[in-house]
């Protein structure tokens, strides 16, 4: 029984491998593997928390269950944006934790094959930053986050 959830979830692993949700910030094209995301949801009312950090938002009530809220653009440290009809919530679950991140819209899902995909250039490795890697497809190009610096471990204590 054990072995068999194993090779299902080895299955599943595998079919969303290379898979990204791909959305927009600031008019540039950002993803993030698939395998984080569990739901897209339009922006909501959202309850401010005292003594956060700028880009958390807050905390919204999906179906029951308290998640909290991250601008990206925030998080990036770009100009704030008036939510609109476009803006969404991806929600994410990373080590066992569900967060929201607010994005301007939300694209497609696309596979990006490793040939595809390259590293970010040093200068920009070496910073705090949160691209970890490039992703191309066509003359596209899609800056592929690294949910662990996005979430940073500050910002996972100050979720939790």
């Amino acid at each position: 029984m054990e072995a068999q959830k194993e090779i299902r979830e080895e299955i599943e692993e595998e079919s969303l491998k290379g898979k990204y949700l791909t959305f927009i910030v600031c008019e540039e094209t950002y993803g993030i593997q698939i395998r984080y995301v569990t739901e897209i949801v339009g922006i909501q009312t959202i309850t401010e928390m005292p003594e956060m950090p700028e880009y958390i938002k807050g905390v919204i009530n999906l179906r029951g269950k308290i998640i909290p809220v991250m601008d990206v653009r925030l998080r990036f440290g770009m100009q704030e944006h008036v939510y609109d009809d476009r803006t969404c919530i991806v929600v994410i679950d990373y080590n066992e934790i569900t967060y929201g991140l607010i994005v301007d819209s939300v694209s497609e899902v696309i596979a990006i094959g490793e040939d595809s995909i390259t590293e970010t250039p040093n200068l920009y490795a070496e910073s705090s930053g949160f691209v970890k890697n490039i992703g191309k497809i066509d003359a596209v190009v899609i800056l592929l986050l690294d949910c662990e610096r996005l979430l940073m471990e500050r910002t996972a204590s100050i979720l939790r």
